[in-house]
C-alpha cells in the first residue's frame, strides 16, 4: 500500500470514528428521557437547533417558519384554521418536523438520515459505506448549526414583513374572530407574529413595565413590555384575553401575547392594537371637550364596562368581569373621539352559570386614589361578585368627573386636575385615602357651570350616585349606559329638529 493510500486510510478511520462518536451521543441523549427531540428554529428556547417535548410543531405566517416542540397539554394548537399565509403542522416522533414544509412550498429540504447505517463487510462495498456514513455526518453537522446561526442573527431585533399587498391584522382578525366577539390568534400564530414585530418607539412607561409602538406588516400596534416584578399581571391578562370572548369596541382590541427573550433575558409582551392619542389621562392634559364631545367618551367607557359586567351565555359567551383598577391612565382615546378600556391585570371573573369567582393570584392591589370606601376600610365581601362591580361604579364616578372638569361650558373650563387633588399629596397613602373617602366622606367638588347646562347636568348626577357611600345604593353600569344613551339620543333629535327648523 502506497504512502497515500495510507494517508486516506487513517483520514477515513478518524472520519468514522467522529461520525460514530456523533451518532452515540445523540443516541445516549435520547435514551436519557423518554420525550421526543424536535428540530427547533427560529424562537429563544432552541438550544443547539433543537428541543425536547411530547410533540414536534412547524408553523408558516406569511413566510416567517418556527419550528419546535412542546407538551401533549398544548395539543390542540395543532388546530389551527388553513387560511391564507396561515399554516401549521403536528408530528410525534423524534426530529420529524425537520423536513415539514407548508403545502406548495418550493424550497426542497433533504430528508433525515436514519440514526442507524447497516455496516457492510465486503470489501468492495467499503467505499460506498464510507460515503454513506460521511452525508450523514454532514447532514447532523449542518442540522446542528445552520439553525443556531440563524436564531443568533435574528436576535437582536425583530423581524420585518413586507407591507406590500400582505393584510393588515385587523383581516387576520376578520378571519378568524367572524362573530365580532372573539379573542386574539391561536397561540402558535401569537408566537410567530410576535417575533416578526419592529419596536419602534417607547410611548409611556409606568410600575407595570415600557408600552412601545411597534410595526408588523406596515401597521402600526401597541406592545406592552411588563417588568418580570409584574409578571402575575401579564399572565392575568393574558389567560383572560385567550379564554374570554371580549371583542368590544369600547375594550382594548388583543392581538397576541408572548414570552420572548432579548439580550439574554426573559421580556413579558402582551400586543394589542394602537391608539396615537395615547390614555385618556394624557389626552385631557392637553384637550378641551365641548358637551357633546364629553357625553360620546362618557357614554363609550360607560358601554365598555357594561360588556364587562356583563355575562353572555351562548355557546361562544363570556362570564362577566370585573375591573378593579379603573381610571384615566387605564383608558384609551380612539380617533372617533370614544375611549377603550384597558389593563385587565387585576380582573376578577365570575361565572354564574357555573357557579364560580376567579380572583386570580396577582399581589399588585388597585391604584388608592380611585379605591372605594368600602375598599380603603376593609369592609368589601371578596367573596361576593357584586363587591367588585360596585367598586368600579365609584372608579366610573371619578373618571366621568375629570372629563366633565375639561369641558368648555358658557366659555368656561377647568385645568386638567387628578381626584381628590385638593385633599391628599400627589402619591396618596391608604391611610391618607381612607381619613379622606371614609371618615371625612369627601367627595370632588362640582363647578357651578355644570348645571346651566343639560347633558353636563345629567352627568353630574350620575357622579353623585355613583359615589354613594354605601355600595348597593350606587348605580348599576347598565343605568348609567341607558341614561347617557337616552341623553345622546335626546340630543340627536333635537339637532335633527333644528335643522327641519331651519
Amino acid at each position: 500500500m502506497s504512502a497515500d493510500e495510507m494517508d486516506r486510510a487513517a483520514m477515513l478511520s478518524v472520519l468514522l470514528a467522529l461520525i460514530y462518536s456523533r451518532i452515540n451521543t445523540v443516541l445516549k441523549a435520547q435514551s436519557m428521557d423518554d420525550k421526543l427531540w424536535c428540530v427547533c428554529e427560529n424562537t429563544h428556547t432552541c438550544e443547539d437547533g433543537t428541543c425536547n417535548g411530547d410533540m414536534c410543531f412547524f408553523t408558516l405566517v406569511h413566510g416567517q417558519k418556527v419550528k419546535g416542540c412542546f407538551d401533549k397539554e398544548q395539543r390542540e394548537q395543532c388546530y389551527v384554521p388553513r387560511i391564507t399565509g396561515l399554516y401549521a403542522e403536528c408530528c410525534n416522533s423524534n426530529y420529524c418536523n425537520f423536513n415539514l414544509t407548508a403545502p406548495g412550498d418550493d424550497k426542497k429540504v433533504e430528508p433525515y438520515v436514519p440514526e442507524s447505517v447497516i455496516m457492510l463487510v465486503a470489501v468492495p462495498l467499503f467505499v460506498l459505506l464510507v460515503l454513506s456514513i460521511t452525508v450523514c455526518g454532514l447532514v447532523l453537522w449542518l442540522r446542528s448549526r445552520r439553525p443556531h446561526q440563524h436564531l443568533q442573527e435574528h436576535e437582536p431585533s425583530m423581524l420585518k414583513m413586507p407591507s406590500g399587498g400582505d393584510p393588515t391584522y385587523g383581516d387576520i382578525f376578520d378571519e378568524f374572530c367572524t362573530s365580532g366577539s372573539g379573542t386574539g390568534l391561536p397561540y402558535l400564530v401569537q408566537r410567530t407574529m410576535a417575533r416578526q414585530i419592529s419596536l419602534v418607539e417607547c410611548v409611556g412607561k409606568g410600575r407595570y413595565g415600557e408600552v412601545w409602538r411597534g410595526t408588523w406588516m406596515g401597521e402600526s400596534v401597541a406592545v406592552k413590555i411588563f417588568s418580570s416584578r409584574d409578571e402575575q399581571s401579564w399572565f392575568r391578562e393574558t389567560e383572560i384575553y385567550n379564554t374570554v370572548q371580549l371583542r368590544h369596541e369600547n375594550i382594548l382590541g388583543f392581538i397576541a401575547s408572548d414570552m420572548t427573550s432579548k439580550n439574554s433575558s426573559t421580556q413579558l409582551w402582551l400586543v394589542t392594537h394602537f391608539h396615537e392619542l395615547g390614555s385618556l389621562y394624557d389626552f385631557l392634559q392637553y384637550s378641551t371637550l365641548d358637551p357633546e364631545g364629553c357625553l360620546r367618551m362618557c357614554l363609550s367607557v360607560a358601554s365598555g364596562l357594561v360588556h364587562l359586567h356583563t355575562e353572555i351565555l351562548s355557546t361562544q359567551g363570556k362570564p362577566a368581569i370585573a375591573h378593579r383598577d379603573l381610571k384615566s391612565r387605564n383608558i384609551l382615546v380612539k380617533r372617533n373621539g370614544q375611549c377603550c378600556i384597558a389593563d385587565l391585570g387585576l380582573a376578577v371573573i365570575h361565572s354564574q352559570s357555573n357557579d364560580y369567582l376567579d380572583v386570580g393570584n396577582n399581589p399588585r392591589v388597585g391604584t388608592k386614589r380611585y379605591m372605594a370606601p368600602e375598599v380603603l376600610d376593609e369592609s368589601i365581601r371578596v367573596d361576593v361578585f357584586e363587591s367588585y362591580k360596585q367598586t368600579d361604579i365609584w372608579a366610573l364616578g371619578l373618571v366621568l368627573w375629570e372629563i366633565t372638569r375639561r369641558t368648555i361650558v358658557n366659555g368656561i373650563v377647568e385645568e386638567y386636575r387628578l381626584p381628590f387633588f385638593d385633599v391628599v399629596p400627589s402619591d396618596p397613602s391608604f391611610e391618607e385615602m381612607k381619613k379622606v373617602v371614609c371618615v371625612d366622606q369627601y367627595r370632588p367638588c362640582l363647578h357651578n357651570r355644570l348645571h346651566s347646562h343639560p347633558i353636563l347636568s345629567t352627568i353630574a348626577k350620575i357622579m353623585k350616585e355613583c359615589w354613594f357611600q354605601s355600595p348597593s345604593a350606587r348605580l348599576t353600569a347598565l343605568r348609567v349606559r341607558k341614561t347617557l344613551a337616552k341623553l345622546d339620543q335626546d340630543q340627536d333629535s333635537s339637532t335633527d329638529k333644528l335643522k327641519l327648523d331651519v
